[in-house]
């Protein structure tokens, strides 16, 4: 069969498109023609049901404590727990493992050898752990619009070298009790015509009668405080894993070849390969989403300006999909420092920091 909207061939029996996205159906046996679906989820069974069918194959499902996310062993359909109850996964996606171990070692011996007194360090560490298992991530559509109001650098610079040439100027005109040392600032602030402007101007045209807490206020006071203010906007699709014992290893900024995801099949998956079942449901996984994204937009304003007076994010979240993604786990041990690596069975990246 085949998606309506894009065009793209899909297994049959598909319920949505993985490229586009469209909803879709088999318009009967044999036939390629396909109907949208009706939208939302079906509600399978009430919240508290200890034993359920998959609405794919009515294979028996039987949810372990905390469960909130299963997928059926043997046919790969998923189904999620809500506010109404058990419901089936519409949009159900994974991503294939493309990276061996041998390819993963490779990549963190890279990794652990960076840096002038590195090296060797894969060499004399001990590997403890390294495994590959498909681990649920909600894959979250967010819209953010962010306002920053930001001094502006370039005009307070200039207006800070005016205010300093002033001061020069004043400072060098009182005199005195300043000094040689603050005679040869000033003449360095206003170059070699310095000399004859103040005697050029005098005391009394700078205003120096004016005390000198007076004085020193009103200079620093000429710069103001030069301000714009700019819109930062940014479309995601937000990867949130769907397990309380991996929200350490939470990808931050990281972002999936979503390009290369197919719809889940189980079979597909070498037997020897765990999937996991998740415990974070859609709605937590959205609302987390949202503080991630949230985060992530203000660091990205802080790096282009240092001096922020104001930022606020308004965000659009929309449904989301269920992506199964092979994820490499390794833990090496040197001279008792444990080094985790986590990465990507399909791209081959690093989704987060080595944690030591």
């Amino acid at each position: 069969m085949y998606c309506p909207k894009c065009g793209t061939e899909l297994p049959d029996g598909a319920a949505f498109c993985y490229k586009c996205g469209a909803s879709v159906s088999q318009a009967g046996a044999g036939q390629q023609a396909a109907q949208p679906q009706q939208p939302g989820a079906r509600v399978i069974a009430p919240a508290g049901t200890t034993v359920l069918k998959c609405p794919s194959c009515g294979a028996p499902i039987s949810p372990k404590f905390g469960e909130m996310v299963i997928t059926c062993e043997y046919c790969g359909a998923s189904v999620t727990l809500g506010n109404e109850g058990w419901k089936d996964i519409q949009k159900h996606t994974m991503l294939p493992l493309r990276f061996t171990k041998d390819q993963v070692t490779a990549t963190i011996h890279d990794i652990m050898d960076k840096g002038v007194f590195r090296h060797h360090l894969q060499e004399e560490s001990t590997l403890e752990e390294m495994n590959a298992t498909f681990i649920p991530y909600w894959i979250v559509p967010v819209s953010a619009r962010t306002t920053v109001v930001a001094v502006d650098e370039v005009q307070q610079l200039g207006q800070a070298a005016t205010t300093a040439a002033l001061m020069g100027i004043v400072l060098g005109g009182m005199g005195g009790g300043f000094g040689g040392r603050r005679s040869f600032e000033t003449a360095g602030l206003l170059g070699a015509g310095g000399s004859s402007l103040l005697s050029r101007l005098g005391r009394g045209a700078l205003g120096l009668g004016l005390p000198r807490t007076m004085m020193f206020g009103m200079g620093m006071g000429m710069g103001g405080g030069a301000t714009k203010t700019y819109q930062l906007d940014q479309s995601y699709n937000f990867p949130v894993v769907a397990m309380h014992d991996l929200t350490e290893y939470q990808p931050r900024d990281y972002t999936f070849a979503l390009s290369q995801r197919v719809l889940f099949d189980v079979s597909k998956i070498d037997k020897g390969i765990k999937v996991l079942n998740g415990d974070i449901s859609e709605d937590v996984a959205k609302a987390q989403a949202k503080t991630l994204v949230d985060q992530l937009q203000s660091q990205k304003a802080h790096q282009q300006h240092r001096m922020i007076q104001q930022i606020r994010t308004d965000m659009d979240v929309s449904d989301g999909e269920l992506l199964h993604v092979p994820v490499w786990f390794a833990r090496y041990d040197h001279k008792g420092k444990k080094y985790i690596f986590v990465l990507d069975g399909n791209s081959g990246a690093p989704i987060n920091s080595i944690g030591a």
